[in-house]
């Protein structure tokens, strides 16, 4: 069996592609599957193939990524407007990094958008490869009825619904057929001294010695071929199907790829996951693509294959173990890990490349009963094994279940998932953010714990002096006191007081960045003790931040933006009218045409940057953000917020 991934942006008409290829030598077998990656299994030229269909909204990325592990090569699927040539730009960069042979097919070519030259060159700004055209369009005024095989030198005209009919190339394209042909030859000839030769002597070569360079070429990965057409009508679908057949590389080349990726040797790795979701009542399924002839499956992975099936029927499979390139699924395999390399007792960790953006929208997602509750934590981390997209967590204070995700889209597929296979009905809200307060000025206090209640009292009597320390210095704690006033062994009662004041401010937030000194005290021979004074220091630092001029903190996130170059520009703003402070920006050295921009924002202001972001860059921007420390609010907002937390204390 032969694989490959159709990629593209939404409305490209990846589907429709793969509909069409599946149909070219008779009836496919399909799944539709509600799970983010759809398979179409046909046959052509004697080969069965399997294609990988990956959705093409930018919150499913990952599944792209995941598909490309399985893939011998790719198809990217564009649109023909040079104005949305960026939409592809995050796919060019997952299939270089992955080094997987490509393929771009400018589909709906039918609709007069742009030149073909256009597209290519705004596609080229995101591709390290050489983009080389294979066809050109033949138009009668602005329509396109047909193509020229830049190799062959043959014209072919479109008809619906049936192959294409062999014509005479028309005289008014022949000049621009010559010179298109003269670049691609220029192209291959970079890579095939024969070919180079040839051209210096100005000799033409055999197109059959022309589709042979272009076959090692692909092979190798050297260049990325472009071809034409219009999926919605099946035009080009032969002449794509047939540059797959004949120049994709085989099942072996993948495995080479994928162990050189891993640091291994090539014979030690037996299979690919690349898939996986849960289904209620079976457990967790496991698309896997064997790389070499299994001779067993118990021995795979660290934890073994389960029952083995056919991916799309669902049946067992017919001859027992899978053939070398064959697509199957591995039912109730809770322990194999997805997306993995898997070698003979061992699974290695998946290529770097792999790894999906981070997450950009979090969310408390609350169950609708008691019941659900503990039943959550258990199913979010199994949703989790599958969806690498997805981060699980428990929101500081509260514990609540907190969920990073990759966008609205993805947190509703989150939210389906839990209703339809663990009958888990949840909402979802906003997380509280996480403010702290410190103290502006120095203050002193002396503070007596009393308490008599028969027999051994409480007493412990306490001077402190509480002031700011320098950001991010956290809690200091010191002690001058003179003459045993306060005993040598109750001191470390005074600092545990004192840091359990910490807890909770004048604000009602955490308290940080303040220093303690215990400056002088009292003590009873019989009635004072490590819990009397811990109490005596924990009042009486209350009491002295009270008296300090207590300060709101918000946390400052260090935000990594990566983004195509064209949209740097308009980062500034964006930045800036969410009271943000630019740090800069440089060329990202790892993908052509990206830049990687740098800020620090308010925590408050993290979702309104990614709804921002994904306004401004057409969904396709993404950042990380990380703590970077905490500043001073004052004003209005300040006190919104203190009055909205002490509302919300008071109801819980």
């Amino acid at each position: 069996m032969r694989c490959f991934a159709v990629l593209g942006p939404s409305q490209t008409g990846k589907t429709t592609l793969v509909e069409r290829l599946g149909a070219l030598a008779g009836k496919s077998r399909k799944t539709a599957s509600p799970h983010g990656l759809n398979l179409c299994e046909f046959e052509f030229g004697g080969d069965v193939w399997c294609a990988l269909d990956a959705p093409g909204s930018i919150e499913a990325l990952a599944h792209a990524h995941n598909a490309l592990l399985a893939s011998d090569a790719c198809i990217l699927c564009v649109s023909p407007s040079p104005d949305e040539a960026v939409l592809a730009a995050p796919y060019l960069r997952v299939i270089e990094a992955s080094g997987t042979p490509c393929i771009i097919f400018i589909n709906r070519i039918d609709e007069p958008r742009g030149r073909i030259r256009d597209v290519i060159a705004a596609l080229q700004d995101y591709a390290s490869h050489a983009l080389v055209l294979r066809q050109i369009p033949i138009r009668e005024g602005e329509e396109v009825v047909g193509s020229v095989d830049l190799i062959s030198e043959r014209a072919w005209r479109y008809r619906e619904g049936q192959t294409s009919s062999l014509i005479a190339l028309p005289d008014d394209i022949a000049e621009r057929e010559h010179e298109a042909r003269a670049e691609l030859l220029e192209h291959l000839s970079e890579f095939d001294d024969w070919l180079l030769e040839e051209l210096i002597e100005d000799r033409q070569p055999d197109s059959g010695a022309v589709y042979a360079i272009s076959t090692r070429i692909l092979k190798d990965n050297r260049i990325t071929p472009v071809f034409i057409g219009s999926a919605g009508h099946g035009n080009g679908m032969q002449r794509l199907m047939k540059a797959l057949r004949h120049e994709a590389p085989p099942v072996e080349a993948l495995r080479d790829r994928l162990a050189a990726a891993g640091g291994m040797e090539a014979p030690a790795l037996a299979a690919v996951t690349f898939h996986a979701f849960h289904r209620q009542n079976i457990g967790k399924t496991v698309l896997v693509r064997a790389l070499d002839g299994m001779k067993q499956t118990s021995a795979l992975g660290e934890a073994g294959l389960g029952t083995l099936q056919d991916a799309i029927s669902g049946r067992p499979l017919s001859n027992g173990l899978p053939v070398p390139g064959a697509v199957f699924a591995s039912v109730k395999s809770e322990r194999l890990a997805v997306p993995a390399l898997i070698g003979t007792g061992t699974a290695y960790p998946a290529p770097h490349w792999t790894a999906p953006p981070s997450p950009m929208l979090q969310r408390i997602l609350v169950p609708g009963s008691e019941r659900d509750e503990t039943k959550l934590s258990a199913a979010l981390a199994k949703i989790a094994e599958t969806d690498k997209g997805l981060l699980v967590a428990q929101e500081e204070g509260t514990g609540a279940h907190l969920v990073g995700t990759q966008g609205p889209l993805h947190l509703r597929e989150v939210i389906r998932a839990l209703a339809e296979v663990f009958n888990i009905a949840v909402s979802d809200e906003p997380p509280s953010p996480v403010y702290r307060e410190t103290v502006s000025r120095t203050s002193d206090i002396h503070y007596r714990h009393r308490k008599q209640t028969g027999g051994a009292g409480q007493f412990a009597d306490v001077k402190l002096s509480i002031h700011p320390t320098g950001r991010g210095d956290g809690f200091s704690f010191a002690e001058v006191v003179k003459g045993g006033a306060v005993p040598r062994n109750f001191i470390p009662a005074v600092e545990a007081g004192a840091r359990e004041a910490m807890d909770k401010g004048p604000l009602g937030f955490g308290v940080i960045d303040v220093g303690v000194t215990l400056t002088d005290g009292q003590h009873h021979t019989v009635d004072s003790s490590e819990y009397a004074f811990r109490t005596a220091a924990k009042m009486g630092v209350r009491q002295a931040m009270g008296q300090a001029l207590p300060v709101l903190m918000q946390p400052i996130m260090r935000v990594e933006i990566h983004i195509p170059s064209i949209y740097t520009g308009g980062l500034v703003q964006i930045v800036s009218s969410l009271k943000g402070q630019v740090l800069g920006f440089d060329r990202d050295e790892s993908a052509k045409g990206w830049d990687t921009f740098r800020a620090l924002v308010p925590g408050s202001a993290l979702e309104e940057l990614a709804r921002s972001l994904r306004s401004a860059t057409q969904g396709i921007g993404n950042f990380s953000g990380a703590f970077d420390h905490f500043e001073e609010m004052y004003g209005k907002e300040a006190d919104a917020i203190v009055t909205a937390h002490g509302a919300r204390a008071a109801q819980s």
